[in-house]
């Protein structure tokens, strides 16, 4: 976003919405008019984007929108004072799952493009690979949506070798999961990242978020944020990650290499070395430390950095769980899951977090926001 637009975040402006929908794989676009759209980012979701909108005169059936072949882009528009023309902000590409017919027009169930790739599950398990992890990504991706390829986040190597591995499911093989023996398959997540459709519906595979990551937008109290809602919770908590790779060839295992939460600070501590000296928190008095183990396989994991870096992924998310925040904002139409915040939760008391997800209506002027955070000693 430009700094006008970004001003008029939280300053006075015009919301306009738009729509395109197209029937070509997006060579085409066709203008609609919006009545509503509710737009509901997640991080969470296998589908990052999702949603629902209502359009106006649009043809319906083979040569108008449908749910076999139509694609629908959607934009929030942010035009302050001294804006000639709105700028226009992508709020998702989306494939339609349900489509009822209104007097109007139509209404439409959203799901983000990855479920175009999640549809075409192989006809038959097939060998993937060996090749670098960019090109058997633009494979995956390209079979499923011709002529569509991949952006790389910076964090990861693309030129990452990926040896050959069985698969059934295209999106697993892509993303994550388990093959048919239950061995844990997915380029993004052997290289300690995971993948996505964006808001301009280009399929991104990038790092897993942290703390660490810059701030893109800071929420003073009392301006932007309204009755925070704070939550914590043990579920998904691990601190210590057992990270290994075995292709089953004959070539060496990988690992176990272990990671875990070594701040002090932190409330996860699990202690200077909980592998090598697992009775360092009893002698030195550190009696608040608690263990939480897990373990991850892919024959994916080729080289011990590789290894290090998926279990620096892991313990991320793993730790970032157990304190979120809800709140109500103004409408920041450019903010994406994945991004970081500071939010001032009580006055004098800022606090980082995750963005999970940040639903909103199209042309409203707030929106709700889930986050998740490391809670720290103080």
């Amino acid at each position: 976003m430009s700094a006008a637009a970004l001003a008029a975040v939280t300053g006075p402006a015009r919301r306009p919405k738009r729509a395109e929908w197209s029937n070509d794989g997006g060579t085409t676009w066709h203008s609609a008019q919006v009545a509503t759209a509710e737009i509901r980012p997640d991080r969470t979701a296998e589908c990052r984007y999702s949603g629902s909108a209502e359009l106006v005169d649009v043809p319906l059936g083979a040569a108008g929108v449908n749910t076999v072949i139509t694609e629908v882009r959607l934009y929030q528009g942010m035009q302050g004072p001294r804006m000639d023309v709105p700028e226009w902000i992508p709020a998702g590409r989306y494939v339609v799952d349900r489509l009822s017919r209104t007097r109007t027009g139509a209404r439409l169930e959203l799901l983000g493009v990855e479920d175009a790739i999640r549809a075409a599950r192989f006809p038959a398990t097939r060998m993937v690979g060996p090749n670098t992890a960019a090109a058997l990504a633009d494979i995956l991706v390209g079979e499923a949506r011709p002529g569509v390829g991949v952006t790389w986040r910076p964090g990861l190597d693309p030129a990452s070798f990926v040896p050959a591995f069985t698969a059934d499911d295209r999106w697993a093989a892509l993303s994550g999961g388990t093959d048919t023996a239950g061995v844990s398959t997915g380029i993004a997540a052997a290289l300690g990242g995971e993948v996505w459709a964006d808001a301009r519906g280009m399929m991104t595979i990038g790092p897993v978020p942290t703390l660490d990551d810059p701030v893109v937008w800071r929420i003073p109290y009392g301006v932007a944020l309204v009755d925070p809602a704070e939550e914590q919770s043990a579920e998904g908590l691990i601190n210590v990650w057992a990270i290994s790779g075995d292709g089953g060839d004959g070539s060496p295992a990988v690992g176990p290499i272990y990671v875990w939460d070594d701040d002090p600070n932190s409330l996860t501590y699990a202690g200077p070395d909980p592998v090598g000296d697992p009775l360092a928190p009893q002698r030195l008095g550190l009696t608040g430390v608690r263990v939480r183990v897990d373990r991850y396989s892919s024959p994916l994991i080729t080289t011990t950095g590789q290894a290090a870096d998926v279990g620096r992924a892991k313990l991320a998310d793993s730790l970032g769980v157990q304190s979120s925040l809800s709140f109500t904002a103004v409408c920041h139409p450019g903010l994406e899951p994945g991004d970081v915040v500071e939010v001032e939760v009580r006055p004098g008391e800022w606090q980082r977090h995750i963005i999970d997800s940040c639903p909103y209506t199209l042309g409203a002027a707030v929106m709700s926001c889930t986050t998740r955070t490391s809670a720290r000693r103080l």
